[in-house]
């Protein structure tokens, strides 16, 4: 049914010009439009990230939204870190951490948060 569909994902934040400034200055997206009052919408490789304000934020534990950095996870990670970016680190996957960036068997990732505390992932597969 759904298959040969794309998908988006979709953050809630609290501040939208707060969050603006990290979506578009400190993660470099562009700004596909603005499709309606309190809404952003960013493309982001075959997809689009929206992000709207909401009374509720409620973060969850999980990834809100995650792109596969392909070979760039480490440079992604030390860009990231330029711009004053934590990257979180969860020794409980049992992955070797070095500044942020889990490694095991060639794969590469790193976890951090948007302003609101979403949890937002990169990894290279």
């Amino acid at each position: 049914m759904l298959q040969g569909k794309t998908s988006n994902a979709i953050v809630a934040v609290s501040d939208l010009e707060r969050a603006r400034a990290f979506y578009t200055d400190i993660l470099g997206l562009e700004l596909a439009e603005e499709a309606m009052e309190d809404v952003l919408r960013y493309r982001t490789g075959d997809s689009y990230l929206v992000v709207y304000r909401s009374e509720n934020v409620r973060p969850g534990s999980g990834n809100a939204v995650a792109w596969n950095g392909g070979e760039d996870v480490e440079t992604i990670a030390e860009a990231l870190r330029a711009k004053g970016v934590t990257l979180e680190e969860y020794p409980a996957l049992g992955m070797r951490i070095d500044r942020g960036v889990h490694i095991s068997d060639g794969f590469a990732a790193i976890w951090f948060k948007d302003p609101d505390g979403n949890v937002l992932h990169i990894n290279s597969v």
